[in-house]
């Protein structure tokens, strides 16, 4: 077991030095040691990016067995997470996010509320078995994939159109939000403590989280809920791929046509609308291009902003990928031989493959068949 290589000059280890299991190397793969000239001074990251930035990042590196290649690219990215932490709270109070009274019952919560409660009380579960294992690097992880994947890049936007529309709603979910933010900031506290400090008793209006009680896994569990806004997320990540494949900036509002109807999509549709820049179809509605995804049907209007011709060229390269792979998936699934030798794990992720790759040719063809002729 050996010291992560960060020493001041005087070669004393700095206060709060992260013990790791391996030698560490730098970011070119070189083993970090004194006598290579090659180690780092930690004050000068913690100067220029934030202690809390090298704290987390030397969390995330330190996996027991495995040799880290730490660079400043590391805590680059710490303290863009602590930046992203620091904003999303900042929202979060300034839209009625509160920890007062008990949460509300669930039959009042939005699917998306009840969603986010689920997810966070699966990573207080997950969490808190790697901080009783000592597994710094996976907790972090996952700490940092629920915070800006799910609550951050998800939760608050698809909650927005909910908290500009006011009411008891808004109250509903300025309450399950403040609950997240709670448990979240004391989970991230050992690892970011600076951050949360001040964050934490700003929303809570306490002394400190060094002296609240550890949080506790609720039980709260909504397998639908969590079923429901999966399709959410695979309509608008299928939809911003498809507008970035076609030049569109982030920003720019595209008429459309959204078939929803019948499906579990249909109350999301003004969430979906604003994630999208998504405008109502008007008079003179022409869908250049419909986006079949997760049961549902996105109709877009692209005149004057989409390449026809190179959305045929570029569906087409996608549908040859996607039957080779099926043809590849269908010739090992085939080969007696090869089912005979293969173990089961290997045979499934082939079975996933070709799942995937019929799931491809089928949406790809579809969307071929709805571009305009001509």
């Amino acid at each position: 077991m050996m010291m992560f290589g960060l020493y001041v000059n005087d070669g004393v280890p700095p206060f709060g030095t992260i013990v790791l299991h391996g030698m560490v190397r730098d970011e070119h793969g070189k083993k970090m040691s004194k006598s290579f000239g090659n180690v780092v001074n930690p004050l000068d990251w913690m100067d220029k990016y934030g202690s809390d930035a090298l704290r987390f990042t030397l969390a995330r590196g330190a996996n027991p067995g495995v040799d880290v290649p730490i660079g400043e690219e590391w805590v680059q990215g710490s303290a863009k997470f602590s930046n992203k932490i620091w904003n999303a709270t900042r929202f979060a109070l300034m839209n009625g996010a509160t920890i007062e009274g008990e949460l509300p019952a669930a039959d009042e919560m939005s699917v998306t509320d009840r969603w986010i409660l689920s997810r966070l009380n699966k990573t207080v579960a997950e969490v808190d078995a790697y901080y009783d294992d000592f597994q710094f690097s996976k907790l972090s992880e996952a700490l940092r994939h629920f915070a800006w994947d799910e609550v951050f890049d998800w939760y608050l936007e698809l909650s927005k159109t909910t908290f500009f529309g006011g009411g008891r709603g808004a109250e509903v979910s300025g309450r399950v939000l403040g609950e997240v933010l709670d448990v979240m900031l004391r989970l991230l506290h050992p690892v970011v403590p600076f951050v949360t400090e001040t964050l934490w008793t700003a929303l809570t209006g306490r002394e400190s989280v060094v002296i609240a009680d550890w949080p506790a896994d609720s039980g709260f569990r909504d397998d639908a809920a969590e079923r429901e806004i999966e399709l959410v997320q695979q309509v608008v990540t299928e939809v911003r791929r498809f507008r970035s494949d076609q030049g569109l900036q982030p920003g720019q509002k595209v008429p459309a046509e959204l078939a929803l109807t019948g499906t579990p999509l249909a109350p999301h549709e003004a969430a979906i609308r604003q994630l999208l820049r998504l405008q109502p179809a008007g008079d003179g509605f022409h869908a250049t291009a419909s986006l079949p995804v997760a049961g549902a049907t996105v109709a877009l209007d692209l005149s004057g902003t989409i390449d026809v011709e190179a959305e045929r060229k570029r569906l087409t390269k996608d549908l040859g990928a996607a039957e080779k792979e099926k043809a590849q998936a269908n010739g090992k699934l085939t080969n007696e031989a090869f089912l005979g030798k293969a173990p089961d794990n290997v045979v499934d992720k082939i079975r996933g493959r070709l799942a995937k790759a019929e799931s491809d040719i089928e949406r790809i063809t579809a969307q071929l068949a709805a571009l305009p002729k001509g």
